[in-house]
C-alpha cells in the first residue's frame, strides 16, 4: 500500500477524487454496481462528502489488503455513520488483536463446520416446513414467506430461544439495519438506538434467566457441539474471568444482525435473478449437483455487506493519502465485481473457477457464520427448486430493495408455477 516515490499523492481535498457516493441513499439501490464501476475507473480510492466525510475503496486488492492489515486498518468501528445503535463495540467484529483472538477462541467452535453439518437435518426440516406452509399458493411475498423466516428460525434454534420471538427479532433487525431512509444522520441514529435498546433489554432478560439457572445448578463445562449458544456464553471465560453481561449483549447483537439480515438479503437477491433468468433457474433444477457452486457464484455476484475500517496511521493507497483517524468504506460487492480479479464480473457463471470472492470478508474478521450461511443457502436452493421449479416476478407488484451497509430486499412478490 505505497506509491511510487515520485508519483504525486492525492489527498481528501483533491477535487478529482471527490464523490457524493452514499451507501445509505435509496436512490442508488439499482445503480450501485454501475456506481462502483465508475468510481473504480475514475478514482478507485475516492473521498465521499457524506456522513462527515469518508473514503470509498472499490478494487479487490485494496479491499482485501485493508481486511488483512488490522495494524493499518482497524475494525474498531465498522459503521458509517459510526453507530447503528449498539452500546459499545460489536464483539468480536469491532475488536482488534490481541483481545480479538480470545473472543474468536470462544466463538469459533460454535460455528465450526462439524457443528454446522450436524444442524443440516434441522435446517432442512425448517425449509420443508416453510415450503409446506406456502403449499398451493400461486402468489407470495418471498421475503415474508421464506427469506426472512428461514434465518430467523435457525438463529433462534442456535440461541435456544422461543420461535415465537421471530417477529420481534425481525422488526428490530429491520429498524437497525434500514434506519429511516432519507432522514438526517441525527434522526437515523436516534431511530436505530431506540430499536437497539429494546434488543438489549430482550437479550438481557434471556441472559439473566440463564445466570439464575447457573446459580441454581452451579457452573459447568460446556459442550460446544451440543449446547445452545446462550448457555455457552454464560459459562464461558475471557482468560481467567467470566464474560460480562455487556460482552455477551454485544456478541448477541452482532449475531442477530449478521445472522438474520445477510442470509435474508442473499436469498431474495438470488431469487430476483432466478425469476428474471429462467435459463439459470433451469440449470439448478436439472443439475442439482451444481448448487454448491451456484451458491458461491451468487454470493460473489450479490455480496450484501459493505463494512468499514478506521485508518491507524498515515498510509498511501493507490496514490491517495489516507490519514490516521479517517474512516474507509470497504464494500465487498465492489471487490467481487472487479474486472481485474474476475473475468466477466457482471455475468453469472455457475461454472466459475476459481471463484475467490470475499463475500464473507477476509483476514481475522472473516465471517464466523460463513459455514452456517452456506448450509442455509444450499438447502434453500435445493429444496425450493424441487418444490417450485417455475416462478416469476409479479409485474403488478414490484419488488423493493434497500441500500445500506447490509443490502437487502424488503419485499419480493412472486407468482408461483409460472415462468417467463
Amino acid at each position: 500500500m505505497t506509491t511510487l516515490e515520485n508519483e504525486p499523492v492525492k489527498t481528501a481535498e483533491s477535487p478529482e477524487i471527490q464523490t457524493d457516493f452514499d451507501i445509505h441513499d435509496p436512490a442508488g439501490v439499482e445503480t450501485l454496481f454501475d456506481d462502483y464501476a465508475e468510481l473504480r475507473s475514475k478514482c478507485p480510492v475516492a473521498h465521499s462528502t457524506k456522513w462527515g466525510g469518508h473514503w470509498v475503496m472499490t478494487r479487490y486488492d485494496d479491499i482485501s489488503e485493508a481486511m488483512r492489515t488490522p495494524e493499518l486498518f482497524s475494525s474498531e468501528c465498522v459503521n458509517i455513520p459510526p453507530t447503528i445503535g449498539q452500546d459499545g463495540p460489536m464483539i468480536p467484529l469491532e475488536i482488534d488483536p490481541p483481545d480479538h483472538t480470545t473472543y474468536r477462541q470462544i466463538m469459533t467452535p460454535l460455528f465450526s463446520p462439524t457443528r454446522m453439518r450436524k444442524l443440516e437435518p434441522e435446517i432442512r426440516e425448517i425449509v420443508l416446513e416453510l415450503l409446506d406452509s406456502i403449499g398451493d399458493a400461486t402468489e407470495i411475498d418471498f421475503v415474508a414467506a421464506f427469506a426472512k423466516e428461514l434465518p430467523t428460525r435457525v438463529f433462534l434454534k442456535l440461541m435456544g430461544w422461543s420461535e415465537g420471538d421471530a417477529e420481534r427479532l425481525n422488526d428490530w433487525t429491520d429498524r437497525i439495519v434500514l434506519g429511516l431512509p432519507g432522514a438526517s444522520e441525527e434522526d437515523n441514529t436516534a431511530f436505530r438506538m431506540e430499536a437497539a435498546l429494546e434488543v438489549y433489554a430482550y437479550f438481557a432478560e434471556l441472559i439473566d434467566e440463564r445466570f439464575e439457572q447457573r446459580e441454581t445448578d452451579g457452573p459447568r463445562e460446556v459442550d460446544r457441539d451440543i449446547d445452545d449458544i446462550t448457555d455457552v456464553l454464560v459459562n464461558s471465560k475471557f482468560g481467567d474471568r467470566d464474560l460480562t453481561q455487556f460482552e455477551m449483549l454485544n456478541i448477541l447483537f452482532l449475531m442477530m444482525i449478521g445472522g438474520l439480515h445477510t442470509v435474508q438479503g442473499q436469498l431474495a437477491h438470488s431469487w430476483i435473478h432466478f425469476a428474471q433468468h429462467p435459463d439459470k433457474r433451469k440449470e439448478l433444477v436439472e443439475n442439482p449437483e451444481i448448487i454448491p457452486a451456484a451458491v458461491e457464484e451468487m454470493l460473489r455476484y450479490e455480496s450484501a455487506v459493505a463494512g468499514a475500517r478506521v485508518v491507524q496511521e498515515d498510509v498511501v493507497v493507490g496514490g491517495v493519502l489516507l490519514k490516521a483517524g479517517d474512516r474507509v468504506l470497504i464494500p465487498l460487492a465492489a471487490a467481487n465485481r472487479d474486472p481485474e480479479k474476475f473475468d466477466r464480473p457482471d455475468e453469472i457463471d455457475f461454472a466459475r473457477e476459481p471463484n475467490p470472492h470475499v463475500a464473507f470478508g477476509g483476514g481475522r474478521h472473516r465471517c464466523l457464520g460463513s459455514h452456517l450461511a452456506r448450509i442455509e443457502l444450499t438447502i434453500a436452493f435445493s429444496e425450493w427448486h424441487k418444490r417450485f421449479p417455475d416462478y416469476r416476478l409479479n409485474p403488478e407488484a414490484p419488488y423493493k430493495k434497500h441500500l445500506s451497509q447490509v443490502r437487502g430486499v424488503e419485499k419480493l412478490p412472486l407468482l408461483l408455477n409460472q415462468s417467463l
